[in-house]
């Protein structure tokens, strides 16, 4: 559930809460106990203050909630295939979203962020690549500042090459266009063969079967792409997955 749907659901048990006690608070005509005219008074069936008790906790609950998703703590639905074996179809996570706004993200981080191209969903990849790192692909194997990955999370070796230099991402020897992807003019790199600032490299661990920095180029954790079909719009980060608890025999803790 939604932030937003969540929200939707806390007003309607609200507008019911309020008309019941509307209701509640009218006043009934019963026989005064004496010779008297019938005098008015409240009476609350039993029934309908034990549903308001339970809207009350409810109400309170989805408030408690609310807050947690928005500010510490949401979940995230797989929907494709793209982060197999580490991650499958219809898996369940939590993402802490209170992180990153403590500190920076660290390489192999698993991330929720919003990806640099048109989509209504955010992405989840892992993070290969910081700031101020070089990174290459050859012969199946990454390299990050000259160093080969171990990487036993993958399904397969990546059948293409790929080599961070001249201001861009080379992919099989071409360079991604800045018109479909994510790649930063000169004036803010602060070297040719770098990964620059506020920007990261992020891959599937299926990487042959992954629509990622490769295709797209880099992620931002904020501010606004620099270039691509989103070019302008707002970047950033959710959070980082690091609990499985869905289904219950796949539950456990993300590295």
């Amino acid at each position: 559930m939604t932030p937003i749907q969540l929200l939707g659901l806390i007003c309607v048990l609200a507008l019911i809460r309020i008309a019941m006690t509307v209701r509640i608070g009218g006043r009934t005509r019963v026989p005064a106990p004496a010779d008297g005219e019938a005098t008015a008074v409240a009476v609350a069936p039993a029934s309908n203050v034990v549903i308001k008790e339970y809207l009350d906790a409810f109400i309170v609950a989805g408030l408690v909630a609310l807050l947690l998703i928005t500010f510490v703590v949401r979940t995230f639905f797989i929907p494709s295939g793209s982060m197999e074996p580490t991650l499958q179809i219809h898996d369940v996570l939590l993402v802490n979203e209170f992180e990153y706004r403590l500190g920076k993200p660290h390489d192999g981080d698993i991330v929720v962020f919003l990806p640099p191209i048109p989509t209504t969903n955010d992405f989840i990849k892992r993070m290969i690549g910081s700031p101020g790192e070089k990174l290459r692909i050859h012969s199946g194997i990454v390299y990050r500042n000259d160093v080969a990955l171990a990487e036993p999370y993958t399904a397969a070796k990546p059948a293409y090459e790929l080599e961070i230099k001249n201001y861009g991402i080379y992919v099989d020897g071409t360079p991604l266009d800045p018109e479909q992807s994510n790649i930063p003019p000169r004036d803010k790199w602060q070297a040719p063969d770098r990964i620059p600032e506020g920007c990261y490299f992020m891959m599937g661990d299926n990487r042959n079967n992954s629509e990622d920095s490769h295709i797209w180029g880099f992620a931002q954790t904020g501010g606004t792409f620099y270039a691509g079909p989103e070019k302008g719009k707002n970047a950033s980060f959710t959070g980082h997955a690091f609990f499985l608890f869905w289904p219950p025999g796949r539950l456990r803790i993300l590295k």
